[in-house]
This record gives structure tokens, sequence and C-alpha cells, in this order.
């Protein structure tokens, strides 16, 4: 009966026996864990007046499930205390996997002393379950020192695994990989741990080559290999190669899995290709979960569709799906960049009244930004003030930017004040300050602030653009000079800043806050990093290229001195650069409405929980 599984039958045979032994008990009680009766299952143990070791080793790994490993503790205590049965290496390795899925470090040290207490072989599964529980519970040095003192090679791939996911855990990548270069074999969770390891920490091309080695000499990668890869490639916004893993994932029957489906729509909205996010989507209908939803919700706000967004979220709901922390981020987000307040403002009562998810910071920051961008100010600061927990820097500095955007000077210096109080050290703050006081003209202050950010030894991180031309990065900064094609990169630049002057293109030169000649405000504006990044990538590239221009950081403001306007007008006037055409659009189309277009500019802001895009044309992608 136990082999057949079925319960019921073999508790109506096991009640017509008149002898009943430990073993006939130990089968029921089995048949009970194996179908999730967890409560039948203990009644059955406390009717038995004999219990062996079979009894107390299956009711302690039954309990050893989420929601249940305390009571897996209660039993193996009762079992010390009270029997005059000794625990096995079953007992002890289960026992001790339960603290290690508890992550409880004194518990599984009282374990270890009763160990040794007792002189128990700790070779084998209890030394395997040992190194496993420290390394899990945060105590991998003392993992290391079992492994070192060992004098058996017992051990297996899932110690050695679990030490080295626990030094990844703490940050230790080095030691991690130590392990992970001792082990004389490695199966596919310890190539995925690695991989894993050094893409959290974002060593992306440790990650790159350590996959290419497995690919050479390991075992095949499984899902979560591919989506650790995916999500590099999602962090270098490198279509190229997020292709090139989509292919492998193909081949090896696991594209369709959800965590490589979820992190592939990631990927390729990161990469700028949201159409096809969107037909990823799609073709895995059947297999969605909250995460599949959520990121493709995310995926549209990022481009700025942000209804589309909205009705995505209403279908998941529809669907019966429920919504997590993140999806309503993604949501909030949405409702943000399309300006629809109230939605935002009803979404953020539903979050709390209808799904009972607490509000997280993210969430209020996405709130200020909401109303800040639809510049009711006084209501961004009053959200801010009534909040249940203290405002961060990143609730602060979106109220410094939505007052930088409407030109509220007052407000600013408040908002500038309380985030300099968090951050004493933010050179975004004073940079912020002063260029909302340059904005309005008032020149002397915003020379006071930058006087004061460099009397008390305050560094502006210096921001540089790049692109990926084949398998070459290219980095540019503010008025770069260094690079070998420089004369003919600024040839390009005055080139295209004449052109689409003449299409209409009108330079928003109060961006540049200086109190300059309007046409040496026209020259810097001209002469950023991304500018000559875009003209560096039309100067270097074939018809029909997409260039996605990434950024090391983002100051505190919506726009970055007229960028997406300025890749709008690039886009009209070189698209034969890119179809091979010399018909010119019209300049005063709104960019993503003109399905024509053929030119593709993404600029990418790194670091941001969501950061901006500009899709030009409908993405050949």
């Amino acid at each position: 009966m136990q082999k057949s599984g079925d319960p019921m039958m073999a508790k109506i045979v096991f009640n017509r026996m008149t002898l009943k032994n430990t073993s006939s008990w130990n089968v029921i009680l089995s048949l009970h864990i194996q179908s999730g009766r967890l409560d039948l299952a203990q009644t059955q143990f406390e009717q038995m007046t004999e219990r062996d070791l079979v009894s107390w080793n299956s009711m302690i790994a039954g309990y050893n499930q989420p929601g249940f490993e305390l009571e897996a503790l209660n039993i193996f205590s009762k079992m010390v205390k009270h029997s005059s049965l000794k625990p096995d290496n079953f007992t002890l390795a289960s026992v001790l996997s339960v603290c290690a899925n508890l992550e409880q470090l004194k518990a599984g040290k009282q374990i270890h002393a009763y160990i040794i207490r007792t002189k128990f072989d700790s070779s084998g599964p209890v030394g395997n379950a040992l190194i496993s529980m420290y390394s899990k519970s945060g105590g991998v040095e003392i993992a290391r020192k079992i492994l070192e003192q060992s004098v058996t090679s017992n051990l297996d791939v899932i110690a050695f695994t679990a030490l080295l996911d626990g030094y990844i855990k703490l940050g230790n990548i080095n030691p991690a990989r130590q392990i992970f270069d001792s082990l004389k074999v490695r199966d596919v969770v310890a190539w995925t741990a690695m991989i894993v390891g050094y893409v959290q920490h974002g060593f992306s091309s440790d990650a790159i080559g350590l996959f290419r080695s497995m690919v050479r000499q390991g075992p095949k990668p499984n899902s979560y290999t591919l989506a650790a890869m995916l999500s590099v490639s999602a962090s270098l916004a490198s279509l190229d190669h997020g292709k090139q893993i989509h292919a492998r994932a193909i081949r090896l029957g696991e594209a369709s899995s959800v965590s490589v489906s979820n992190a592939l729509i990631n990927m390729y909205a990161k990469a700028g290709s949201i159409n096809i996010a969107r037909k990823v989507f799609n073709l895995v209908c059947w297999n969605r979960d909250t995460v599949s939803w959520t990121s493709m919700i995310i995926a549209l706000a990022q481009h700025g569709l942000g209804e589309e967004a909205i009705e995505l979220f209403e279908k998941m709901l529809a669907v019966g799906m429920k919504p997590d922390h993140i999806t309503y981020v993604g949501l909030l987000s949405a409702c943000t960049h399309v300006g629809l307040v109230e939605k935002g403002r009803s979404y953020y009562k539903l979050m709390q009244n209808v799904h009972r998810i607490e509000p997280t910071p993210s969430h209020y920051a996405c709130m200020i930004d909401l109303f800040g961008r639809a510049g009711l100010l006084q209501e961004a600061q009053d959200f801010i003030e009534n909040m249940p927990i203290e405002p961060d820097v990143i609730a602060w500095g979106s109220l410094l930017s939505s007052c930088k955007v409407h030109k509220n000077v007052e407000l600013a210096k408040v908002a500038a004040e309380r985030l300099l109080l968090i951050e004493p050290e933010n050179s975004g703050a004073y940079s912020a300050l002063a260029n909302i006081y340059s904005a309005c003209g008032k020149w002397e202050d915003a020379a006071k602030i930058r006087k004061s950010m460099k009397d008390r030894g305050v560094k502006k991180e210096q921001g540089f653009s790049w692109l990926q031309i084949k398998d070459e990065i290219h980095v540019f900064g503010v008025e770069d000079g260094l690079h070998p094609q420089r004369d003919a990169i600024y040839q390009m630049i005055a080139k295209i800043w004449k052109e689409i002057k003449k299409m209409g293109f009108i330079p928003d030169t109060q961006a540049v806050l200086h109190d300059l000649e309007e046409e040496l405000k026209e020259q810097i504006l001209s002469h950023h990093s991304e500018k000559l990044a875009i003209a560096f990538g039309l100067l270097n590239t074939p018809e029909n290229t997409t260039l996605r221009i990434m950024k090391n950081l983002r100051g505190y403001s919506q726009d970055h001195a007229g960028v997406p306007d300025f890749g709008v007008a690039v886009s009209l006037l070189f698209e034969e650069h890119c179809n091979g055409t010399t018909k010119h659009k019209n300049a005063g189309q709104t960019p993503g409405r003109e399905r024509d277009s053929a030119a593709w500019l993404l600029i990418v802001l790194e670091g941001d929980d969501f950061y901006d895009s500009l899709c030009i044309g409908p993405g050949r992608d």
C-alpha cells in the first residue's frame, strides 16, 4: 500500500490488522506525510506506543518544509530528552537542514555541540549538513574550518556549493571562487551559484567568462544559469549578447521556462526592444507568474507606454493574478510617466486596502514623483511630511528634481537642505540647487552654492556616456578631446547642429546653467557626452543600426539637457543613415508616433530602478 500511495486504502487495511507493529504504524505515518497531512501524521505519531528511529526521522523530515520547521526542531528536542533512542546520520542531517533553512545559527551550534559531545561521526552526510548549515546561517568561516579539518573525501558537491553560496551572500567573491576552483566535480548548481554570485555583485565580465568556460567544459546550463546571464545582458543593455543567450535557451529547450522568459522580457526591454519583450510575454501566455506580468508592466512603464502598462495591470487582475509590491512600483511609475495623478492615487489606495500591501520607500518615491511631475509640489511636500517613515534621499531628491523642472526655488532649498542632512556629501543636491538658482537667473546664489560645495570638499562625479560597436566600448566625457576620431566627431556635431536648427530644432539653452552668451551656451550643449556618443555612432555604424547610449549617472532632473529632443531631430535628419533613403521627415512629429521613422536612439541612465528611454520610430528589433 505504501508504494501505491493510497492512504485511504492503507488506513482500511491497517485498521483491520489484529497485530500492529511499529513498521506498520510507520507506513501509515509516512503516507500521511507524503500526502501533506501533517496534522494526521502528528495524531498518528502521538498514538504510537512504541517509536523507532524511522518514526522520529519521518516526523522531523516531514516538518522540514516552509512554515513548519520550528515543529521539526521541537520534535528533535523531544527525541533527545525523552527517548532512549539516539539520533543517527539521517536524524542529524535532517535537523541541521532545518537550522539551515531557518538560518538559525544558534540552534545549529547547539546541535553541533551535541555531535561533538556524543563523539558522533561527523563525516559523510552529517559533515555535509554541518557545512551547509553554517554556510547558510552566516558561519562560513566555521564551515570552512570543518571542510579543512575533514580527513575524509565523503563531503559532496552540495556542501561545497553551500559554502560557496555562503561566501557570495557575504560579498566575499574571491574566497567563493577559491572554493569553486577546488571542486573536483562541479555540477550545474555549483556553476550557476558562482555565475549568479558574479552577477549579483556587479562582476559582469567575470560572469560572462565563467559562463563561456561552462559551455566549453561544464554541464549544460539550466534555466537559472540562463536567467542569470540574461540579467548580465540587461545590465549592460547588450542586445547582441542577450540574443546569443536567447538562442542558446531555445536550443536547450529552456526558452519557455518561467525564469528564462521573465529574464528575456527584462533583457529586451532594457536593451530597447520593447516589441520583442511583448512577443516573449505573449508567447508564454500559458506559463506566466506574477513576475512575468510585473516584468512586462515595468518594461512598458520604462518605455513611456504608461497607458498600455495600466491596461496590462487591469488584465492581470482580470485573470486572477495577484500583484505584489514590485508590480505596484511599476504601475505607479506608469501613472507618473503619463501624468495620470488621479489613477495613481486610486491604485495607491487599492494596493493598501484591497491587496493589503504596505507601502515601501519605493512606493512613496513613486507618489512624490507623480505629484511633482504634475506640478503639485505642495502636495508632494505634504506627502513627504506625512509619511510614516523617515523620508530618505530618494524622496527628497525626487522633490528637488520636480522643483528644478517647475523652477520653485524656495521649496528646492527646503528639499536640498533636508537631503544634505541625510547625506552631507551628496554632490547631486548641491548641483541641483545651484542649477535651479541658475535657471532662475540667480547667478550670485548659484555661485555661493558652488563655493560652499568646494569649501566642504564635495566633488561632483564626472558624467560619461558610452556605446558598444562590435566588441569595443567607446567612452566619452563632456568636451572630450582624447578620442582618436575627435576631429571627425566635432565636425559631425557641428553639421548636425546646423542642419537640425534649420529643421526647427530649438536648443534648450536654459539647461546650460551659467551666465553666458547664447551662442556659447549652444556650444556647451552640443558637446555633452551623449551627443558626442551619438555623433560617433553615426560615423561608425552601417545602415539600420540601433544606437544604445549608456550613462554612468543621473542627476536630479527629469531630462538631460535636451537629449530626447536632440535625438528626435537627429533621427529625422539622418533617416537615410538607417534605411538608405534621402527622404526627410517633418521635424514636428511626435517621437514614437511616426511609424515610418527608422532610427532608434536609446539613452540608458544606469543605476535607477527605472531608466528613461527614448524610442524613435517603430524599433526594428
